[in-house]
């Protein structure tokens, strides 16, 4: 029977072959086209997340990466000198450095003056070349006054009539050196050094090294502001995570006002409050614990910049101390005290490890902003308590030397790098937590 049918079988089974392999070359068809469909789907899902995120991305390219690094090209960028006296530079290049230059020196400086003069930059030179050494803005006010004076033919002299530090051949190398429209002497100069008359690079006298000096106290001070804020933040943010929620609600608004409140208003009660005649004062001598005589300067010193520091940077602190204890269920403790530990040692070994995330976000948090603080330490801090942030505004708005303020700035941003890369190499920011 099975011989019978044996030749039914072949001959269905060859029948069924086109529609079998029809069949299958639709199901890859088909596989092919799901995993198509899937990957268009996941393209418009990168497409619209990018769309959803470009805005911010452009915020923050105009807004934080354009500015740090215009700020770090005018560290370094010197185009002035380069661009309005070039003959004169290039002029310079023989120049033995030991004597005065030669005639033909002269006669082109005294050419590219007067075109730097017509251009109303002439000043903008004076300044650049002062911030190098005291003197030579006068210097070049002075020669402008009298350019059109100087007669054709023995420059050399009639610039000497004008001042003799036209002979002066360290005036001529401050001028060579700034030369070039790319500088270090910004970096030098935020260093406390400086250049010789030889083009050697020295230490400042000691009466003039101020920079590295302010960026010490700069970070002591952040440290020290840090340490104070997480001592007091820390056992607050313990009580209030055992109160009822009603108290511990209270509480929160009494700690975040000083985020409704004005800095330059919070800063400006705190001089009341700690002036020689403020209210600190005046309670202490009404209480009779010292006398009228004996009234204690806390303002105006670094004193003033603590306090009025710490109780503005105090909640950023305590908000991420706060929300991390608030999700550390308190069966973990009740377990370790059931299991025989005493309640010093349940704290230290059980729950305080479990608060590191928020202490190690707070604490960060607390020492970058004390870091770049600007108002507080310009109000309250007086000669003793000014960071390095004052002193870059100094130059911003007052001595107008960009490239210095500039050059502070980088330093002070690579150090805050170098300080964030140790940080999380040591504690680890993926272990951090803000809430």
């Amino acid at each position: 029977m099975t011989s019978l049918f044996l030749p039914f079988v072949v001959y269905m089974d060859q029948m069924m072959l086109p529609i079998r392999i029809r069949m299958r070359k639709q199901g890859n068809d088909d596989r092919g086209s799901l995993k198509e469909r899937l990957n268009r789907a996941e393209r418009r899902r990168k497409i619209a997340a990018f769309g959803l995120t470009f805005p911010l991305l452009v915020f923050l390219i105009v807004t934080f990466v354009l500015p740090i690094s215009e700020m770090m090209y005018r560290s370094v960028s010197n185009p002035l000198l380069s661009e309005n006296i070039p003959e004169t530079l290039v002029a310079l290049e023989d120049w033995d450095r030991n004597n005065s230059p030669e005639e033909i020196v002269y006669e082109t400086l005294v050419r590219e003056l007067k075109s730097a003069k017509e251009k109303g930059v002439l000043g903008q030179i004076g300044t650049r070349l002062n911030t190098e050494r005291s003197g030579l803005r006068s210097l070049f006010t002075k020669t402008e006054r009298n350019l059109d004076r100087l007669a054709d033919g023995k420059y050399k002299e009639n610039l000497l009539k004008v001042d003799s530090r036209w002979g002066d051949p360290s005036t001529w190398g401050i001028i060579q050196r700034l030369g070039s429209p790319y500088t270090a002497s910004n970096f030098i100069a935020a260093l406390d050094m400086t250049y010789d008359d030889y083009g050697n690079i020295k230490q400042q006298p000691e009466n003039r090294r101020i920079y590295i000096s302010l960026f010490v106290r700069t970070f002591w001070v952040a440290l020290v502001i840090t340490f104070i804020c997480l001592v007091l933040a820390y056992p607050l943010a313990y009580v209030m995570v055992r109160l009822p929620r009603r108290k511990s609600n209270l509480l929160m608004i009494i700690i975040l006002l000083p985020f409704w409140t004005s800095l330059l208003v919070r800063t400006t009660a705190w001089i009341v409050l700690l002036q020689n005649q403020g209210v600190i004062n005046d309670l202490l001598v009404l209480s009779g614990i010292i006398n009228d005589s004996s009234r204690m300067q806390m303002v105006h010193n670094m004193t003033g910049t603590l306090v009025a520091m710490v109780h503005i940077l105090l909640p950023f602190m305590f908000l991420p101390i706060y929300s991390v204890m608030r999700s550390i269920p308190s069966s973990y403790s009740r377990a370790a005290l059931s299991l025989g530990a005493n309640p010093v040692v349940t704290f230290w070994k059980v729950y305080a490890p479990l608060t590191y995330p928020g202490v190690a976000a707070g604490s960060l948090l607390v020492f970058i902003l004390s870091i770049g603080y600007y108002i507080t330490p310009a109000l309250v801090g007086g000669r003793t308590g000014q960071l390095i942030s004052n002193f870059i505004a100094f130059h911003m708005q007052s001595s107008l030397n960009w490239g210095l303020a500039a050059a502070l700035g980088s330093i002070l941003l690579v150090a805050v790098l170098l300080l964030y890369a140790l940080y999380n190499r040591i504690a680890g920011i993926g272990n951090f937590r803000l809430g």
